[in-house]
This record gives structure tokens, sequence and C-alpha cells, in this order.
């Protein structure tokens, strides 16, 4: 339940983007959701809050790599 939660915030969150961030949006999606969105299985709306939440876990992940890493060269 917590998941469709978030899925609505990043909804909103595309409805809020301008169409020059949609577009920059559009130009870095790859793979399964690009085919979807190309064969028009997924509403437009929809694949921009998916790459944004995608996005999102992506740099977090990337702070958490970048954390570890600092961490071991201070000591």
């Amino acid at each position: 339940m917590t998941t469709k939660l978030r899925h609505e915030d990043y909804l909103e969150k595309a409805k809020l983007l301008s169409r020059e961030e949609v577009e920059h949006l559009f130009s870095r999606m790859r793979g399964k959701l690009a085919r979807r969105l190309d064969d028009k299985e997924m509403d437009p709306l929809e694949a921009i809050a998916r790459q944004l939440e995608f996005e999102d876990r992506q740099l977090m992940e990337w702070r958490a790599r970048v954390s570890e890493i600092r961490k071991k060269f201070k000591n």
C-alpha cells in the first residue's frame, strides 16, 4: 500500500513539470519503459512518473555508494 502512495506522489510531481523537463526525462528513458510508451501500453504521464521514481532510486543508491567510498578513504 505504501508503494501506491509513493507512486501517487510521483504522478503529482510529473504533472508539475515543465515541457522542457518532461522532454529531458523522455530523452533519458530506456529499456522496457520506453518500449511500453512506444507501444502505447502506458500513458505518457505514467511513464514520466516511473522515470522520476527510477531516477530517485538511482540517486539514493549512488549517494549510499559515495558515502561508503568516502568512509573508506577517511580511515
